[in-house]
């Protein structure tokens, strides 16, 4: 038997049940998070979800309270295939963010326990992927494996800036997550730049250019 579209609100099963139909198995989306912040990694993640144990209350991470998130984090590692790849600052000084993104959705897909046949990907760019793949402006908000991927993207990169922020005291990461808050802004003035910003963002390599062993 096929499995069932999910009838809710918000994010589907009805794109992989299509897929399913087609032959397209298994299908898995794909995710990121961590694009504009000026420090940490981009963190892409890919999820092929169980048809019959879809979680309940999947949406875009964005949506989501930080306690629901980490609710729907530990039922989607419990139930589905999960891969997550991070793109770290140095990957993103030495290509770009659209190329550093581009190749973290790929790692976190190759990771995966089995090839997907098709990959559904949030935006309007497709990593490079050895399978079918679709890309979906706002699947986070559409599409049920896109926004378990998305869940799981956000919540890997909270607890990772988390940590980053006890190990540098003072910037403030577990609470910004790296983004440029005017926090952010004034703990660069007061403590300089560290390995886990970007030195190719604006306002780090304005710092760099400024105060050259801010990165030392």
């Amino acid at each position: 038997m096929p499995p069932r579209p999910l009838a809710r609100s918000g994010p589907d099963f009805s794109h992989e049940t299509a897929a399913w139909m087609a032959g397209d198995v298994p299908v898995a989306g794909a995710d990121e998070v961590g694009r504009g912040p000026w420090a940490g990694p981009v963190v892409a993640a890919a999820v092929i979800l169980d048809p019959e144990r879809v979680p309940a209350g999947l949406n875009d991470s964005k949506k989501l309270t930080a306690a629901k998130r980490e609710a729907l984090y530990e039922i989607i590692c419990e139930t589905a295939e999960v891969s997550v790849a991070f793109a770290p600052p140095a990957r993103i000084d030495a290509t770009n963010i659209r190329q550093a993104t581009l190749w973290a959705l790929a790692r976190a897909a190759a990771g995966l326990p089995r090839a997907p046949r098709l990959l559904l990907v949030d935006g309007n760019d497709l990593p490079p992927v050895g399978c079918a793949a679709r890309a979906i402006i706002g699947g986070d908000g559409l599409i049920a494996s896109i926004a378990a991927a998305s869940i799981v993207a956000k919540v890997t990169r909270d607890r990772l800036m988390g940590e980053l922020g006890r190990v540098h005291p003072g910037y403030g990461f577990e609470r910004h997550m790296g983004y440029g808050t005017a926090e952010h802004g004034a703990a660069l003035e007061r403590l300089g730049v560290c390995r886990h910003h970007r030195a190719s963002f604006a306002p780090i390599r304005l710092r760099l250019a400024r105060e050259p062993e801010a990165a030392e």
